[in-house]
């Protein structure tokens, strides 16, 4: 990443509203903090309202004088698209504007790629960066004629100039490397599922503070940074309930609105920690005033990715940040819960819906258990929950709730 003591880089934001002028803004808004992540600084913005984007430069060619102007007044380094460009947009624009030009998807990999720190998050990344640069070879000049800055980080950045026979190969050698992590992963999961606690996956739109509640926690000690993709790679520990229950919470890549597709596939095997969950948290940043879109922006994503028919408890976080508090509602959700997680606020709330979660997928028993079956009942105490035990001449007579697999 950039660090602070180095010039940052002066980027123009450019949008083209095809909508309410409104959405656009939002998404400039957003934008502009993936530049902050990025190291980068916004020094201007643009946005057209036109009825459908200009195909061969993005915007129309009126906005590109005025483009220029800005970028001469404001001394700026280059431009980021909020939409993803094709490769004769990426040409056209650098040809008209001299300068460094970028999209949101590159400008996103780019972040990836500055955190990835596992050796599978290094592979994602690469993997993406060369699926995604692989068709714009002709374009992009600036990136590596001006060489270093955003949208050059990352284990593929040094791929960018060779050709696509290579690029090929080496997507293909990258591609073998995933199925393995793919393969390790499946282990891992057959694993949990032998030794059968409730598995949580935690979600939400990146930043709303997914990584906050499992270090409050779980005491993880993951990096929590307000800013977007603090976290990249997805960490899982056990937590104990109030009730004395165990669970596996695992944190997850944060989602985003127009999250490329090169990153869907490339961290499929990260993303689907939540398919093969018992149970989803979804965190929300209740105090952002785009919830409602990140929201969606997270279902939309849960359902590429075939995530359905899960026990669902949405965290609305960040309460302590709104002067009053409204309606929340998820009519997605089985749960809801209010929460301030960094100051404490909530987290009783949160064991509860576990709890009650947890019971909803349990099985209600009555049985006497022989004496010589009573590694049984400590069974039952790790893994369901034992209401009462008798002890008779039979053997032990239990009343208990258990998952569905003990019955």
């Amino acid at each position: 990443m950039i660090e602070t003591k180095e010039k940052q880089e002066k980027i123009i934001l450019v949008a083209v509203n095809t909508g309410l002028e409104a959405d656009a803004i939002d998404s400039l808004d957003e934008l502009e903090e993936l530049v902050e992540t990025a190291g980068g600084e916004v020094v201007g913005r643009v946005i057209q309202n036109i009825d459908h984007i200009n195909n061969a430069l993005y915007i129309g060619t009126g906005k590109v004088e005025e483009l220029k102007d800005l970028i001469w007044e404001t001394e700026a380094d280059g431009i980021v698209c909020d939409d993803e460009l094709s490769p004769n947009q990426f040409k056209n624009l650098e040809d008209e504007l001299k300068v460094k030009v970028m999209d949101r998807t590159l400008l996103i990999l780019d972040i990836f790629a500055g955190r990835a720190k596992s050796a599978e998050g290094k592979i994602q990344v690469e993997l993406a960066q060369l699926r995604y640069r692989s068709t714009r070879l002709i374009g992009m000049q600036n990136l590596t004629r001006q060489g270093g800055g955003i949208g050059t980080r990352g284990p593929g950045e040094k791929k960018l100039e060779v050709d696509r026979r290579v690029i090929r190969d080496r997507i293909s050698q990258l591609r073998k490397e995933v199925a393995d992590m793919e393969a390790h992963r499946d282990v891992t999961r057959a694993k949990r599922q032998s030794n059968p606690l409730p598995v949580v996956a935690i979600v939400g739109y990146t930043n709303a503070g997914k990584s906050t509640l499992l270090n409050t926690l779980t005491k993880a000690e993951v990096l929590e940074e307000d800013k977007l993709f603090a976290t990249l790679d997805p960490t899982t520990r056990n937590y104990k309930l109030d009730s004395g229950e165990e669970v596996l919470l695992t944190d997850t890549v944060g989602f985003i609105r127009k999250l490329p597709h090169h990153l869907i596939d490339a961290f499929k095997s990260t993303l689907e920690e939540a398919k093969y969950s018992d149970i989803i948290i979804h965190v929300v940043d209740c105090s952002n005033p785009a919830m409602d879109k990140n929201i969606k922006a997270v279902y939309e994503t849960l359902r590429e990715l075939e995530v359905t028919d899960k026990t669902i408890i949405t965290v609305f976080n960040k309460i302590d940040k709104l002067d009053e508090i409204p309606v929340l509602k998820d009519e997605n959700a089985d749960y809801v819960v209010q929460a301030a997680i960094k100051k404490g606020e909530g987290l009783n709330l949160i064991d509860e819906a576990l709890e009650k979660a947890i019971q909803e997928m349990r099985v209600y028993i009555e049985k006497v258990i022989p004496y010589s079956d009573g590694g049984e009942v400590n069974r039952i105490r790790k893994y369901g929950q034992l209401i009462s035990e008798e002890y008779s001449e039979d053997g032990i007579l239990v009343k208990a709730y258990v998952p569905k697999f003990m019955v």
